[in-house]
């Protein structure tokens, strides 16, 4: 299953996706179908804050600067760590535990990696290693990724 936001990016074939547009569609989302998956892999926080309230009409302008009031969006990483079935795998990209069995940080300070941009640098962390990798595609890093997860599954 795939929770997506809006992309130009086909859905791909085969995959049960679910199109969302803010994070609280995006948590009901994943927290709907959590209990059934096996692996869950959180590749991005959606939006740790949200406008407090939202106008239906435009504001008038006036000569006062203008102050939006922001709340926080649920945590969908922390709240699956917090509700983990023990046949579950969680990997996050993440810079906090949350109960993980791994982490995947992405090290934004280095050209080429993140957002933005083909390419990434990233380390997997989990309870037995750190293992940072150099710059690779973001589908190398995908395999990477699986990759660790499925050997970390047989050795359970």
């Amino acid at each position: 299953t795939l929770v997506t936001g809006p992309t130009s990016l086909p859905k791909p074939p085969f995959v049960n996706t679910i199109s969302i547009k803010s994070a609280e569609e995006m948590f009901d989302a994943v927290t709907s179908c959590s209990d059934t998956q096996d692996i869950i892999i959180k590749a991005a926080a959606v939006a740790d804050y949200r406008p407090a309230s939202v106008s239906d009409e435009k504001m008038k302008k006036s000569d006062d600067s203008l102050c939006i009031p922001l709340e926080r969006t649920k945590d969908i990483l922390k709240h699956l760590g917090e509700h983990k079935k023990n046949h579950q795998f969680l990997c996050g990209f993440s810079m906090e535990k949350k109960h993980l069995d791994m982490i995947i940080a992405n090290n934004l300070k280095v050209s080429g990696a993140g957002f933005g941009t083909d390419t990434n640098v990233i380390t997997m962390i989990t309870k037995e290693e750190e293992l940072a990798l150099d710059i690779m595609t973001k589908a190398e890093a995908a395999k990477q990724i699986l990759d660790k997860i499925l050997e970390k599954l047989t050795l359970i």
